[in-house]
């Protein structure tokens, strides 16, 4: 059975981004997380981090799409 909280070195790798920008995620709310523990950790729970992986993947298309819609309307 798969663990349901992450730990930030978890996302780390998971995500193939540095222990700052995992940081960073967590702190912005960007990526939901709680803090755990008298050293108040950071634990982020892996369905959090699969639909966080899920908007991202949605923005990118969307973006790829508003890319290829504005060189489509743009005169060469």
């Amino acid at each position: 059975m798969a663990p349901r909280f992450l730990t930030l070195a978890d996302v780390t790798e998971v995500l193939n981004i540095s222990a700052a920008q995992a940081y960073a995620l967590v702190r912005s709310g960007e990526l939901p997380a709680i803090q755990i523990g008298g050293r108040l950790q950071w634990r982020v729970e892996a369905q959090e981090l699969e639909r966080y992986i899920e908007r991202m993947y949605a923005q990118t298309r969307a973006r790829i799409e508003s890319d290829a819609g504005q060189q489509v309307d743009s005169p060469h």
